[in-house]
């Protein structure tokens, strides 16, 4: 009912930038809060960053000052600016939005998300 698209991922260098776009589409009648997580190979899913509607944001020790999410309202659309990236970074990163829909209550829905891959 609510489909999440992911796009922006690749391979940089150290050093590097990608900015992350996930677009919201289906029987959207509000999205609240929307946020990027990320998972590496053997360890488990992070929270990376959150934004709520009115573009209030939080974001992970390990990201701060290097990462900056927003998000365009009108387009159902969240953008992840990720700047300084180390090898640690390299994951997939998914984008979780938490939406009513109509005719029907609140839930999750996650996009399947984008391989970030940070190496010389």
């Amino acid at each position: 009912q609510v489909q999440l698209v992911e796009s922006g991922g690749g391979l940089v260098q150290p050093g590097g930038s990608l900015r992350l776009s996930c677009a919201a589409s289906g029987r959207i009648l509000r999205i609240n809060d929307m946020g990027w997580y990320r998972q590496a190979p053997g360890t488990q899913r992070e929270l990376v960053a959150v934004i709520t509607t009115g573009g209030r944001t939080n974001y992970a020790d390990v990201v701060k000052g290097r990462f900056t999410m927003s998000r365009d309202n009108a387009k159902n659309t969240v953008y992840l600016q990720m700047n300084s990236l180390k090898p640690e970074d390299t994951a997939v990163y998914c984008c979780m939005a938490n939406v009513r829909i109509i005719f029907a209550g609140t839930a999750d829905y996650w996009g399947q998300g984008t391989q970030v891959t940070v190496s010389s």
